[in-house]
């Protein structure tokens, strides 16, 4: 099991919320590296500055995969299917498998997205 990071995950490490610091502490000590992507950093990156020192500390731990074409592609047909529009959660979705948590501030908008995906993930809200 892997966390998937959306931007409100990311924004509530930068924000030092406790329960979401612990839950991230908790999957590295479990030997898991959680994962997002570039369009994500995109959405939460800004100055990178001393105000970002928490977000880019939390950055260092996570894998961030590419928006390449094939993820933006297969991002694209899920979205066909799921009736939806956000490139940036579909491709989201894409990263998790059966049994990973998806840690979001809009449930409603990646639940759609998992079941026409297929996946079978837990949904959090961060």
């Amino acid at each position: 099991m892997k966390l998937v990071l959306d931007s409100g995950a990311l924004i509530a490490l930068e924000r030092a919320d406790r329960a979401m610091w612990r839950r991230f502490k908790a999957a590295q000590i479990a030997g898991e590296v959680p994962v997002s992507h570039g369009g994500i950093v995109g959405q939460v990156w800004r100055t990178g500055g001393p105000s970002q020192a928490l977000l880019a500390k939390a950055l260092a731990g996570v894998e961030i995969r590419a928006l390449d074409d094939a993820l933006g592609r297969a991002a694209g047909e899920l979205l066909a299917r799921a009736r939806r529009s956000d490139v940036i959660d579909a491709a989201l979705v894409l990263l998790a498998d059966d049994e990973d948590h998806i840690v979001t501030s809009d449930p409603a908008d990646m639940e759609p997205l998992a079941l026409a995906a297929d996946r079978h993930v837990e949904i959090i809200r961060a």
